[in-house]
């Protein structure tokens, strides 16, 4: 019996020590950027897109996990103004690409993290779009109370097919590529 409570003392000490060394910061939505750029045969669109929130969990000093809602419906081409730039983040907006009125937000949860070198992780996340979710992987730095990562998403995954090559014949100059890249910095 006495084993058994000392067993049982162990386990109550090495799991609130597992919480302990876990740490949750919270990013700062209004000083982080998400940017992107999409590109097409004839050229680019480059814009933002907001974060609804955010958080990366630490295990003393190391990446540990994140999740991160992005707000769709903020989606702003930066490369156009006027009448240009509503009409593309309105057609961004529709159901050809974000469907933003059904699916307003995307959302990203980190799954497995690797370290790759001093404070560079590799990670592994599911990526939710349109209510569809599919794996990503990228490499993300962690700086002081930054973090900052580039990848690339292919869109037809999540159902975003207008103008692909790969989904459309004879498209011409109007074809779009299917990856789109993000560029975020992240302050927490």
């Amino acid at each position: 019996m006495k084993n058994l409570k000392t067993i049982a003392l162990a386990l109550v000490v090495a799991l609130s020590s597992v919480s302990i060394n876990a740490q949750t910061k919270k990013v700062d939505v209004k000083t982080s950027t998400v940017k992107w750029v999409g590109k097409k045969v004839t050229g680019e669109h480059s814009g933002t897109v907001n974060l609804k929130d955010g958080a990366l969990v630490f295990k003393g000093k190391k990446l540990a996990g994140g999740t991160f809602t992005v707000d769709m419906t903020s989606i702003n081409a930066t490369d156009l103004s006027g009448e240009y730039q509503g009409k593309l983040n309105g057609h961004l907006k529709a159901d050809d690409f974000f469907g933003t009125e059904k699916f307003p937000t995307a959302k990203l949860v980190f799954k497995t993290i690797g370290a790759k070198a001093t404070d560079v992780y590799t990670v592994t996340a599911d990526l939710t779009i349109k209510g569809i979710t599919k794996p990503v992987t990228f490499d993300i730095t962690v700086n002081g109370n930054t973090a900052t990562t580039a990848f690339k998403v292919d869109r037809t995954k999540y159902d975003i097919k207008y103008n692909s090559g790969n989904f459309f014949e004879n498209l011409g100059d109007k074809t779009i590529n299917d990856d789109f890249e993000l560029t975020v910095a992240l302050k927490f």
